[in-house]
This record gives structure tokens, sequence and C-alpha cells, in this order.
């Protein structure tokens, strides 16, 4: 038997055996998540994987995988993409809305009093030598993963080639084209997959059905066009409206790619220039808070539509800008379940798999760079914390098998003293 339906047939298994997982469960694991997921979209996904694949094992790596591949393909908030898909994995649609709705919910009430402070008194809370202690911890986070779903993923030469190459074309594209490398290394990988894979892959096919209701689809497709319509000529509403905010929101959530980092100059775009909600630095403050707490980066809608409409504002943009692309995520995922089971689709899955290793190796690495932005070559050496941090985060994770309620939060406290 080959290893191909190894994997496969324990995926199945942990699939049985998380349908009946239950929701109040997946509600704390996924809040648990949100409360220690610093860093960003890709710091997320290792959080969730650190948890799901390698301690719980509800999920399998090729699951993990998988929902990566799509987030990186449809619209809307990466992170939490991937957080709906391993929920709809677990426990089908209500398991997407609890996952989703978990592991913002931390961030949301962080940010949410966080507003309150900053539009009420002015001021921005520094968190700043906490975040610095996060950073490195949290790269050493997104590497764990990278070398875990690498030792399972990257069997052959060709793979390891992909994943190189994936790396190397993310290292070194000019900052102009970033924007586009993911997609379209999801798609190149993906035709090489076809070919190098197709014919050695010896896989079984899953008879599980899984069937579909034209007239939901119908509906998705509508709600899509509307969206895409309001874009191009919005309702003459008043743009202070609760309303009018969710719409705004709703319709960028559907029509950018990329993740956070790319949605920030065309949320700042919309939002400062266009409607006038904030002004330039306070856009910029906002952005801030939202790299400084857990969770996704787009959590800075709660800070906007706080501004722009109080309590019920913030609530309204968090739902929309998570929830609507999740909600795609889902119904794609369904439709992912039905092609998933040919082999041709395996094997450009194996192919954008190898790809996605390597975007998960330049992630571990950025973030770590990150925690040094502000200092000369020469002065490495006084940021002995930072490397501290990293290592022992490192030996912790791979070597003792460590979870990450223990090294996030002491990783801040090191900050706190020393940077």
């Amino acid at each position: 038997m080959s290893e191909t339906i190894i994997e496969q047939a324990v995926g199945n298994e942990q699939r049985k055996g998380a349908q009946n997982f239950p929701l109040v469960n997946l509600f704390f694991i996924f809040l648990k998540i949100g409360s220690l997921a610093f860093g960003g979209y890709m710091a997320l996904i290792s959080v969730i994987e650190n948890t799901l694949v390698k301690n719980l094992k509800l999920i399998s790596h090729q699951d993990m995988l998988d929902g990566i591949s799509l987030a990186n393909l449809l619209p809307g908030p990466m992170a939490v993409n991937v957080v709906a898909f391993t929920g709809y994995k677990i426990r089908g649609r209500m398991g997407a809305l609890v996952a989703t709705t978990a592991v913002v919910l931390p961030s949301f009430l962080l940010i949410l009093g966080l507003s309150y402070i900053y539009f009420n008194y002015d001021e921005v809370i520094d968190f700043k030598p906490i975040f610095q202690g996060f950073m490195p911890a949290v790269a050493a986070i997104v590497f764990s993963v990278a070398w875990r779903l690498g030792k399972k993923t990257l069997t052959g030469i060709p793979e390891v080639i992909i994943a190189v190459i994936a790396t190397l074309v993310l290292a070194f594209i000019p900052l102009t084209y970033k924007i586009y490398t993911p997609i379209t290394l999801i798609f190149i990988s993906g035709f090489i997959g076809y070919f190098l894979f197709n014919k050695t892959k010896n896989t079984t096919i899953n008879q599980n059905k899984v069937t579909f209701s034209k007239q939901q689809l119908i509906t998705l497709l509508l709600v899509i066009v509307s969206f895409v319509f309001l874009w191009l000529f919005p309702l003459p509403l008043d743009k202070n409206s609760i309303l009018y905010l969710s719409l705004t929101f709703a319709t960028m959530s559907l029509m950018l790619f990329g993740g956070g980092y790319v949605f920030i100059p065309v949320i700042g775009s919309i939002v400062v220039l266009e409607n006038n909600w904030l002004t330039s630095q306070q856009f910029t403050d906002g952005i801030a808070l939202g790299q400084v707490t857990p969770g996704p980066i787009l959590i800075s809608a709660t800070f906007i539509g706080y501004k722009v409409a109080g309590f019920w504002g913030a609530l309204s943009s968090t739902i929309v800008i998570f929830g609507v692309p999740a909600m795609l995520m889902v119904y794609v995922s369904r439709w992912f379940d039905f092609i998933r089971q040919s082999t041709a689709t395996q094997s450009v899955m194996h192919g954008i798999h190898c790809a996605v290793i390597g975007m998960i190796s330049i992630a571990a690495f950025i973030i770590f760079k990150s925690s040094f932005e502000t200092m000369a070559v020469s002065e490495l050496y006084l940021n002995w914390p930072v490397f501290s941090i990293f290592l022992i985060s490192l030996v912790g994770l791979i070597k003792f098998n460590l979870d990450i309620i223990w090294i996030i939060p002491p990783a801040g406290f090191i900050g706190y003293l020393f940077l």
C-alpha cells in the first residue's frame, strides 16, 4: 500500500472521529487560538496547525494544506478563510460558524476596548516591547509548521525543487509584483504537479458523495453579483449609517485578494479619502492596533466601525468583513470535496502543497527579520533576547513538542523585560 493511500485513510478516519466533536469544545479551542495568534496571517495558520493537526489530530496535514491553498485563491482575509475551512472540515457549516466566531472574538473585544480609549482619551497604548518578544516566538512556530509539513509533503526531489523555487521567488520578487505572486505560484505549481505526479500517484477514490443544491449555488452567485454591482454603483445612503458601512466592508471583502497587508492601502483610500471616516493618522493608528493584537490584522475593521457608528458599527463591520468571505469559503469547500476525489486533482494539489511549504518557510523568515528592522547589522548582538526567544521556542516546539501556551506568553514577558 502506498504512502498516499495510508495518508488518505488516516485523513478519512480523522474526519469520521471529528464529526461528533462537541461544538462547545471547538469554540474554546478556537478562542484559545485567537488569543495566542500574534503576527498576522501565517502566524494564525501556524497556531491552527499546531493545535488541530499536531496536538489534537482533528484534521490531517493534507486538509491543512488544502485550506491554505484555497485561501490563496479566494477573496477575503486568508487567515479567517482557513479557520472557516478547518471548522467546516470538523463539524460542517456549524463548525465553520463556531470556529470563525471564536477566533475573531478575542481580537474584537480587545480592539473594541482600545478603540474606546483611543477615541475618548486620544491615546494609543504602547505594546511594542511585548510585541517584539512575541515576534521571534511566532517565527519559531511558523518555522516548526513548515518543518513538520515539509517532512510529510516533500518526499522526493521534484517536491523539494518546487518548494525551494517558491521560497526563492517570494524572497526576491520585486515589491511591485508581490501582490500577484502567491496566486501565480499556486497556479503554476498546480500545473507542474499535474504532469509530474499524475502518473505516479496511486490513490483511492473517496466514495462519499457530495450533493449540491442549485438554489444555494444560484443564491451565492446572486449575492456576489449584487456586491459587485454595489461596488460599481453604491446606494444613495448616509455614509455614516450602519447599512452603508456594512455594505462597504462586505463588498471590499469579496473584491480584494492577497490577505490583510494587501488590503490595507485599498481600505485606506476608501476609509480616509473617499468616505472621510478617519484621518490618515487615525487610520495608521488603527492598523497599528490591529497588528499588536492577536488574530487577523483586518480586525482593524472594528476600529473603523467604532469610529463611524459606535459599538454597532464595530460589530457589523467585523461580522461582514470576515463572515461574507468565510461563507464563500464554505461553499467552495463543498465543491472542492467533490473534485478532490479525482486522481488528477490530487496530483495538482500535491504540486500546490509543495509551493505552500515554500510560502510558509519564507513567512517564518520575514517574521523573524521584522524583529530587527530598526537595527543596524553591527548592532544585532545587542538584541540577544530575540535570538534566545527564537531558539528556545524552536527547540521546545520541535524537540519537546510543547504547546503554544508555553511559548507565546513567556516570549511576551521576556520582551517586556529586555526589549
